[in-house]
């Protein structure tokens, strides 16, 4: 079964049941010991692109934000045991050249990473894809907030879906992820791992 461990911010730690490491956006928290096997970065704000944190294993595969959307097509990859789409990502403080959110395809579940993004035209299709999981941002400065977070969550309709990167400069905010209201709402504290 994979696991997924919420190191805080926007930064994620994604185990296959096979062990394999596949690190989301990483910058934040602990969590870093396990060489990467996969490293998915979302776009290239600091807070999101530490690639050289983690240790890396052999054949260890780096995708970017510029690898995953080529000429206005977005990219879809196979490494690590693990399919991954690129999707849609953008808000004012996000173009939507250069930025992206990744669902990735792991040990039967399908994960959608959003990325820092509002609302997008593309999240009115995922209904359809049967998540189990969405991570969506919620600071309501350099991304959506709360509100439109529920908002995007009842549109994408994932079995459960996990407000992140809600207070910048801090791994997590409790005052705020208790706001987060909604069907399928499922508050991860910095440090914790879930099974998938």
């Amino acid at each position: 079964m994979a696991k997924l461990l919420y190191q805080g911010h926007g930064s994620l730690r994604l185990t296959t049941a096979d062990n394999r490491i596949i690190y989301i956006d990483p910058f934040a928290g602990e969590g870093y010991d396990k060489p990467a096997d996969l490293i998915l970065v979302t776009h290239q704000h600091s807070d999101h692109n530490q690639i050289d944190l983690p240790p890396k294993a052999e054949g260890c595969v780096v995708i970017q934000n510029m690898d995953a959307l080529k000429q206005g097509a977005y990219q879809q990859f196979d490494a690590a045991g693990v399919h991954i789409e690129a999707t849609e990502a953008y808000n004012k403080n996000h173009p939507k050249d250069k930025c992206v959110g990744y669902i990735v395809t792991v040990d039967g579940k399908t994960i959608y990473f959003a990325g820092d993004t509002a609302k997008t035209e593309q999240m009115e299709t995922l209904a359809g894809r049967e998540l189990d999981y969405a991570l969506l941002p919620t600071d309501g400065i350099f991304t959506m907030g709360i509100p439109a977070a529920i908002e995007c969550a009842k549109l994408i309709g994932a079995k459960h879906t996990i407000p992140i990167h809600m207070a910048p400069g801090r791994l997590f905010d409790k005052h705020k992820a208790r706001k987060f209201v909604t069907e399928g709402a499922m508050i991860v504290e910095p440090g914790t791992e879930i099974e998938l």
